[in-house]
């Protein structure tokens, strides 16, 4: 819904009421028509599309100057007009209405304009400028539809509905972490996400694990979330979306990756009490889980027996067996997904107040929501409040303060361990003729867990009550500025804003399981803050010189960050489940972390137009950082920019545009941005530590650091063109894009008999190019019902042009066994590589390509290094959204696509080896097979293998022949999905319904996401489910948890 400024509306109002008379401009071209008295009075109510009234809305007699303007209560009366007589009704941001007045009361709904709302857009620095005046991308979203996506995570919103953008989602329970990616990736050692910046001021997006924790699947941590989660969605206002470099350039080295400008609600004119009260409630469930074989139980060699952890035993035919505990029973399946997992719960309660008095606003709010996961035991509740006051004072009201703070508390419960020690794990190998409820007392008579067989895994049931862990984090977003007007053209505005946090978290491991006999305690805390502060000072005049006019700004900024960690454990303890850190049995390992950053810059900008369809920008900014040395410390980049509105040119300098031809734009950008490093990697310093004895060690860094090394640069160009059609009813915004990341600061490996492990260099040269295509329409439209829809496409091609001198390839994230993700020169960024089928190589073979076999008919690896087997770079990226309104009633859905590129799972090849696998029975049946391919006999030739293999013998070959994870190529799926992502349906209640009521305003919704899985190729593993969103290294998925679907109810009432 618009947010309109009706303190503007209502001097209008004023100033119409105080004269006597309203005035609307005759369109182009039309001579002015002499009015005569008429003996009609045309009267009525305007409102909006969720009835909420709209003030200052222009009505005229469509033809003559005959007008008036709505009133407060969107009421209007206009006086000589006749029968049949045109009546037009326009307002900023909305579809224009025009109905022939037929004598009676007019209720009109204005809907919104989605190319009009976008005209006026904040761009960098927190500016407002006309968006046509831009000669770069950007995409901006409103808070509304931000919200309608009812996510826990504001970065899931945005899926689907900004071309060029990718969220890259982990699947780790509530509070999980969503990585977000504009335009591909820039560099090979940073997380490659934009600068989050809400209300002009830096906001930490981290993406953080368990503090101590090894990114290794074999030494699992906890995903910690992502700093965007805590922001409620209901307090944003409108997010812009700056993609490009040109967009960004202001922003300086932290916006290499682009930047998400976040604007937050700040008080408005209501009527009533102008206060908001919304609740929502909804059930979670499972959406989609790896698909399990039915019909084999536990046991190996098609045998039963009790011990085992695999499903490698006799057909399920309700035959009587000995349990794990000595009971007897018949064998059968259970499905021990849907009977572990729950029905999860979210509960949000919001209240907010906005109003204005005068020329103050004041705006507040208090969220709370509470997750209580699908996944027993994981909870996470977070209380967000926020208050914001604006204030225009002085004299000729010169003056202008806006204050906010903002308090978020997150307190999680047992986040999800994610990798090798996932519970996930743990119910994908269990056996399927066990059921996992006959374990729910998680401890036996003596106080140990509750377990079968000689399985080191955990029960999850014990490890929801006896493997704890706790982190509550304590945020505040702090800013305020104050803006002096000198004259209409200039001004000036200084700023500052904090964001600080502090991090608490503990970790109880309980006694009695396998991998500990007394349990173990640990307890880290992290506390971070940044400030900025920054001062700009602006100038904008039009008709400066005839039909010239500009704008020019000049700005600085310092900033200041630090962080500080600490991580202590006991180890195993001396007295059973006393958790203390003085009770372990050996001296408790503490590590501690600490890192320091400032950076000031100076930057300006300066703008020239001609006649409002003619733009060139240029902007300037130097960056002096903390992190490198004196001669390399400062670096400058520039910007430049134009757009041409050619509809505006032909208009006024030609005969104008045809009337189904609406608006026409070309733009052209050239930016450079750079990128420095993270704190104390210019000289190599020494960590002390101890030695088993309590005696005191030093430790030389394993990197060889260079003090000469420079900042990354990245240079771009971006060329695009807006074009509208029938009355804004049909556009399309096409935009191409290169850009390239230069000197990239790299880890190059050493050998280890240097005494280092690598040494830092720049070097490299990664490139991003690619097409964004933007499509907006209304199919439908009438006073009643509308039908408006938007597309969006892009692609992005990410290649590796150069890296160092004799360098080809450089692994991106961590080790994960035998199988790697890359960036590879001459390849695309994120090629995943693995082990591959033997295969006959030889072209001249008769059997050429043919998978090669053991003499006992197995399939084999093929020997020596690892290859390329796949490549984690989507092809294409797609999102259409349908909405329908008709009177009171929006009904909306999202579809969303990702097409091409690849994945590995690791969950897949666990089942496959522990015979769980739907495709370990295929049909329900173990029947054998005879692999096609070829061994090679005694006489070193290629014979056609005749010999049959059971179906656990296969899969055992496949998963067992190359490392822990098998033969790669094996379990490399097309990440290819297409999903129906959001369906909802709202209702507002008409104001005449209200009117006798105490509310203003009365909305009820329902909705669903995760609707439809239309497409998916990865065996009911969601393909969006990555192993760790916090290292580039996404095509590798790893024991996710089964994806959720959510049905929500909500409603709003406002007083």
């Amino acid at each position: 819904m618009l947010k309109r400024l009706k303190s503007v509306s209502m001097m209008l109002f004023l100033m119409g009421a105080s004269t006597g008379a309203a005035y609307a401009v005759s369109n182009p071209g039309t001579d002015d028509v002499k009015i005569t008295q008429q003996s009609g009075t045309c009267t009525g109510v305007v409102v909006d599309a969720t009835g909420e009234t709209v003030i200052g809305a222009s009505v005229v007699v469509k033809g003559t100057t005959n007008g008036t303007i709505t009133g407060i209560d969107g009421d209007f009366s206009l006086n000589n007009v006749k029968k049949g007589d045109i009546i037009q009704i326009s307002f900023v941001g909305y579809q224009t209405v025009e109905i022939p007045w037929n004598g009676q009361p007019l209720n009109v709904t204005l809907q919104d304009d989605t190319q009009t709302l976008q005209e006026v857009v904040v761009t960098a620095l927190g500016v407002k400028r006309e968006k046509k005046a831009l000669g770069y991308a950007m995409q901006e979203v409103k808070g509304d539809a931000l919200l309608n996506a009812r996510e826990t995570n504001l970065a899931n919103a945005l899926t689907g509905k900004v071309s060029g953008v990718q969220i890259i989602r982990s699947s780790n329970g509530p509070g999980g972490s969503s990585k977000i990616q504009l335009r591909g990736s820039n560099s090979v050692t940073g997380l490659n996400q934009p600068l989050i910046v809400v209300d002009g001021v830096p906001m930490d997006n981290f993406l953080a694990q368990q503090e101590g924790a090894s990114k290794d699947i074999f030494n699992p941590g906890q995903d910690m979330g992502n700093g965007l989660s805590d922001i409620n969605p209901e307090d944003i206002e409108s997010m812009s979306v700056l993609k490009g470099a040109s967009a960004a350039a202001l922003y300086g080295s932290r916006a290499g990756n682009g930047v998400i400008l976040i604007t937050t609600k700040s008080g408005k004119e209501s009527k009533g009490l102008g206060i908001t009260i919304s609740g929502s409630v909804s059930a979670e469930t499972i959406f989609m889980k790896p698909e399990m074989q039915k019909s084999f139980g536990q046991g190996y060699d098609g045998a039963f027996n009790n011990e085992e952890t695999r499903s490698w035993g006799e057909e399920i035919a309700g035959q009587e067996i000995t349990k794990w505990d000595g009971s007897r029973s018949k064998m059968a399946y259970y499905d021990n997904i849907d009977n572990y997992f729950r029905t999860g719960t979210n509960l949000t309660e919001s209240i907010a107040f906005s109003q204005q008095y005068g020329k103050t606003g004041i705006y507040a709010s208090v969220n709370r929501m509470d997750d209580h996961s699908k996944i027993p035991g994981a909870d996470i509740s977070r209380t967000n409040m926020m208050l914001r006051g604006t204030s225009t004072f002085g004299k000729d009201d010169r003056w202008t303060l806006d204050a906010k703070v903002q308090y978020i508390l997150s307190d999680a419960k047992n986040r999800p361990v994610n990798g090798d020690g996932s519970n996930f794990l743990t119910m994908y190998k269990f056996p399927v003729s066990l059921d996992i409820r006959d374990f729910s007392a998680a401890t036996d008579e003596n106080g140990d867990m509750l377990w079968f067989g000689t399985s080191s895994a955990r029960n999850p049931y014990w490890s929801q009550k006896y493997a704890l862990s706790n982190d509550v984090r304590n945020r505040f977003l702090l800013n305020g500025s104050l803006k002096y007007k000198f004259t209409d053209w200039l001004n000036a505005e200084i700023k500052a804003g904090s964001d600080m946090y502090y991090t608490e978290e503990t970790n109880k491991l309980y006694g009695g399981s396998p991998t500990s006999k007394t349990g173990s305690y640990a307890f880290s805390e992290k506390k971070f803050f940044e400030n900025n502060f920054s001062f700009l000072i602006s100038a904008n005049k039009d008709n400066i010189f005839g039909n010239w006019g500009g704008a020019a700004s000049f700005g600085g900024n310092l900033m200041e960050r630090k962080s500080t960690g600490i991580r202590s454990d006991s180890g195993e303890l001396v007295v059973k489940n006393l958790f203390s850190l003085n009770n372990g049995k050996n001296k408790p390992t503490v590590n501690d972390s600490y890192s320091h950053k400032k950076m000031n810059s100076l930057y300006g900008t300066a703008q020239i137009n001609y006649n409002g369809w003619l733009f060139l920008d240029g902007t300037f900014r130097n960056d002096w950082t903390s992190t490198l040395s004196k001669n390399n410390r400062s670096f400058f980049y520039p910007s430049v920019s134009a757009s041409w509105v050619i509809s505006d040119m032909i208009n006024k300098h030609g005969k104008g545009m045809p009337e189904w031809f609406t608006y026409a734009k070309a733009r052209i950008s050239y930016a450079e941005v750079g990128n420095d490093m993270d704190p104390y990697q210019l000289y190599n310093t020494y960590s002390i530590g101890s030695d088993p004895n309590g005696n005191k060690t030093t430790t030389i860094s394993g990197t060889l650091y260079n003090t000469d090394v420079k900042n990354e640069l990245i240079s771009s160009w971006e060329a695009g063109a807006e074009i509208r059609f029938f009355n804004n009813r049909l556009g399309l915004d096409f935009t191409w894009y290169k850009s390239n990341a230069k000197n990239q600061l790299l880890d190059l490996p050493m050998n280890s008999l240097s005494g280092y492990t690598g040494r830092k260099i720049n070097a490299g040269n990664i490139q991003n190019s690619g097409v964004e295509i933007m499509l907006n329409a209304t199919p439908v439209q009438s006073n009643d019902f509308n039908w408006d829809l938007q597309f969006n496409f892009s692609t992005n091609k990410n290649k590796i042009l150069e890296l160092a001198d004799g360098v080809e390839k450089y692994q991106l994230g961590p080790n994960l066994d035998n199988m790697r993700v890359y960036a590879v020169v001459g390849g695309n960024y994120g090629e995943i590589w693995g082990s591959k089928f033997a295969r006959v190589e030889d072209e001249s073979s008769p059997y050429y390509g043919q998978l090669i076999t053991t003499k006992e008919g197995r399939p084999t690896a093929k020997s020596g290094d690892i290859e390329k087997i796949g490549d984690q770079q989507a092809t294409c990226l797609l999102g259409l959204t349908n909405t329908f309104s008709y009177k009171g009633w929006t009904l909306s859905f999202l579809v969303d696509a990702r097409i091409g590129g690849e994945i590995f799972s690791a969950t897949n090849h666990t089942m496959q080896k522990s015979g769980t696998a739907k495709i370990t029975a295929p049909g329900g049946k173990r029947e054998n097979i005879i692999v096609e391919g070829v061994y090679m006999d005694d006489n070193g030739n290629y014979t056609p293998n005749t010999t049959p293999i059971t179906q656990q013998q296969y899969w055992e070959a496949v998963t067992t022949s190359s490392g822990n994870l098998g033969i790669g190529e094996a379990n490399l799926y097309d990440a290819t999905n297409v999903r129906l992502r959001n369906l909802s349906l709202n209702y507002t209640f008409p104001k005449s319904m209200l009117a006798k009521t105490p509310f203003q305003q009365v909305k009820l919704g329902v909705s669903c996401n995760n609707v439809w899985m239309i497409s998916s190729h990865m065996r009911g593993v969601d393909p969006e489910s990555v192993f760790a969103t916090y290292t580039n290294a996404t095509g590798f998925e790893a024991y996710s948890a089964p994806t959720s679907r959510t049905f929500l109810f909500n409603v709003t009432l406002g007083f």
